[in-house]
């Protein structure tokens, strides 16, 4: 599974995004693939809830929506 994926950049001010954990086997077949031996990974939605990325783990999806100038901010 590929660590990161580009997330598109908001025009607008409000450039908050969501961490959220999701488990694996709710995701397509070829996300399973990618992610194969883990049993959660985490996404990055934005405010409408589109999903932007997925990647391995928490940090990561933080650092991901850092480095697109966006704040993320942990769903539970």
């Amino acid at each position: 599974m590929e660590n990161e994926q580009q997330m598109p950049m908001h025009d607008g001010v409000d450039n908050i995004v969501y961490v959220r954990s999701v488990k694996v086997d709710e995701l397509p077949d070829d996300v399973q693939e990618q992610a194969a031996g883990l049993d959660h990974i985490y996404a990055v939605h934005n405010t409408e809830g589109d999903r932007l990325a997925l990647v391995r783990d928490r940090q990561l999806a933080f650092i991901v929506a850092r480095q697109n100038d966006m704040a993320p901010v942990s769903v539970h």
